[in-house]
């Protein structure tokens, strides 16, 4: 056990070090075009109804520094023989990789493949965050870069699988299907809510995958409200459903803190 414990921990340091390696090249720092001008435009804040402005984007930085204090954390040999580890760090090493893949898809691959790979990234994100919440954590730290950082993360690819898979259809839709572009920005702003207020329920109201949705959703709004494609009524229901979120998930939270402080003094 204690040689694929070593492994598991050494299998996350490489799974960062390729996503940092392929951010590098999607940020243009190697040389490749930066991700807003891959696939001809397809990927940036005016490219369709759904993606967020610009600075919506620096919410990476704190889920890829959040990331790094994870692994260099869970590097630690306190922490190799840990049973919450051996079933999460195989986990998260499988989002770092995803995200990585993603951003090599982006730049040598298809639209369409992108979509394919980040729908894969939400899918094991959801997995991970189920396991943080049926794993208890050991400590303030192990639930800041493990529990934390995967909401965040969960809860930023949330929403940018919708503007992702919006980017594709759009590329591949015919003009007429602008006119009912505001009608279906709504509808699909609408179940992101849904999904949104899903997460926070299923994880007993944990506060950072609505952070990182209302986040999105804000800068989405920015995006529509002030910018091209403009549209007002996309912009108002991406701020209402943001607030939505943000407040249930931090009424959730101190419903839950106020509770447990209740059966502790029981």
């Amino acid at each position: 056990m204690a040689a694929r414990d070593l492994t598991r921990q050494i299998v996350v340091i490489s799974a960062f070090c390729f996503m940092i390696i392929a951010a590098m090249v999607g940020t243009g720092l190697f040389g490749g075009t930066a991700v807003q001008d891959l696939q001809n435009g397809a990927l940036d804040e005016d490219g369709s109804y759904l993606a967020p402005a610009s600075p919506a984007f620096s919410i990476w930085s704190v889920i890829y520094v959040g990331l790094f204090a994870y692994t260099i954390w869970q590097a630690l040999p306190r922490q190799r023989g840990s049973e919450r580890q051996r079933a999460l760090g195989w986990l998260i090493a499988g989002t770092m990789a995803l995200n990585g893949l993603w951003l090599v898809i982006a730049q040598f691959g298809s639209l369409a493949m992108t979509v394919l790979a980040i729908i894969v990234l939400l899918a094991v994100l959801g997995v991970t965050f189920h396991r943080t919440v049926i794993e208890p954590p050991d400590g303030w730290v192990d639930r800041l870069l493990v529990d934390g950082v995967t909401g965040l993360h969960l809860g930023w690819v949330t929403l940018a699988t919708v503007a992702n898979a919006t980017a594709w259809l759009t590329s591949i839709a015919p003009p007429e299907w602008g006119d009912a572009a505001d009608l279906w920005g709504v509808l699909v702003l609408i179940v992101v809510g849904v999904v949104g207020l899903g997460i926070e329920a299923a994880s007993h109201w944990r506060l950072a995958p609505a952070l990182a949705l209302a986040w999105g959703l804000s800068w989405l709004a920015v995006a529509r409200l002030t910018g091209e494609p403009s549209s007002s009524a996309i912009g108002v229901t991406a701020l209402v459903v943001a607030g939505v979120i943000l407040a249930a998930g931090v009424i959730g939270t101190i419903l839950r803190e106020v509770t447990g402080l209740r059966n502790a003094e029981a």
